[in-house]
């Protein structure tokens, strides 16, 4: 899409998409078509759906020019959350930058999990409950929250809750911070930093701590596909040569964190699922364990409750 094809043909918006599909799909994207829509929309500044009814409009210089460097960063292996700032997740849109892990559809498994628990324990909570007791907010962790999309869109779906989201990077939290109040969910967010829950006062207890923390070996890592290793931060991937050392930590850390009866829920790799099952199990605080598997059928959540 050079300056010199412009000049020599019309290029409408769907040119421009048909065009930028085809060449997405030579590049490798696995979203060829949906990549060129949420960009030529930003490019435009309008939404996707928008594009539907200006298939026979031709964008201006401007517009074209920006779509343009759009188009090459995206085909250098760029991101397009983080070419546009954001990525939709839980049907809610989140702002992401570098400092972010980009949220995946695999992680939704885990919010669902969180709030079914929720609702369990909600109930519970009801039934034994009497005078001021009675409606009790859930306490809530979200460990390495990045860009806020587990605690937020969970927080979002669950009103009564009260979250701590914590992150060791100031700059994911401040991006956190920028998403719950898009939300307007701010006022029920702590925002902390911390390596996992070590900086969280002691005598704080939660009915559910959630996390999708690195779970990424060193060996691995060197295998990802470059959007993932060349743009998302490496310390929110990688957690050291097993790729099970931060969940061990976590799982450790979380046994007196916990109230009776709540529970730990971790996003993981298929790969070391096993693995931290047995390492769940060296903890007498824990009972049941189970699995939430993802739409291709792989292991993708754990659910630890507490005795």
């Amino acid at each position: 899409m050079s300056e010199n094809q412009t000049s020599a043909e019309t290029w409408t918006v769907l040119r421009l998409l048909q065009w930028t599909t085809d060449f997405f799909s030579k590049h490798g994207s696995d979203s060829p078509r949906l990549d060129a829509e949420i960009l030529l929309a930003h490019a435009r500044q309008c939404s996707r759906i928008e594009l539907y009814t200006a298939f026979e409009q031709e964008p201006d210089a401007e517009q074209r020019a920006a779509f343009r460097e759009l188009v090459r960063r995206r085909g250098e292996g760029t991101p397009v959350a983080l070419l546009v700032g954001y990525k939709e997740f839980y049907s809610l849109r989140f702002r992401v930058n570098e400092h972010t892990l980009i949220p995946r559809p695999e992680t939704e498994h885990l919010v669902i999990e969180a709030l079914d628990c929720a609702k369990l324990l909600q109930g519970k909570s009801l039934q034994a409950a009497s005078g001021d007791d009675r409606g009790a907010p859930l306490q809530v962790a979200d460990i390495g929250t990045g860009s806020g999309a587990i605690g937020v869109s969970f927080a979002v779906h669950c009103p009564s809750a009260k979250l701590s989201a914590v992150d060791i990077s100031e700059p994911a939290l401040e991006i956190a911070r920028w998403n719950a109040d898009q939300h307007e969910v701010a006022d029920r967010v702590d925002f902390v930093v911390s390596d996992l829950l070590e900086s969280i006062d002691s005598s704080q207890q939660f009915d559910l701590i959630l996390s999708n923390p690195p779970y990424v070996s060193e060996s691995e890592f060197a295998e990802l596909d470059r959007t993932v290793r060349d743009f998302e931060p490496k310390t929110a991937l990688v957690s050291g040569p097993a790729g099970t050392e931060t969940i061990e930590r976590l799982i450790d850390q979380a046994r007196g964190r916990l109230k009776s009866g709540g529970r730990l829920i971790i996003e993981l790799s298929p790969m070391i699922a096993d693995a931290c099952v047995k390492i769940a199990e060296q903890f007498e605080e824990y009972g049941q364990t189970r699995f939430v598997k993802d739409l291709a059928g792989h292991r993708r959540v754990l659910s630890i409750e507490r005795r």
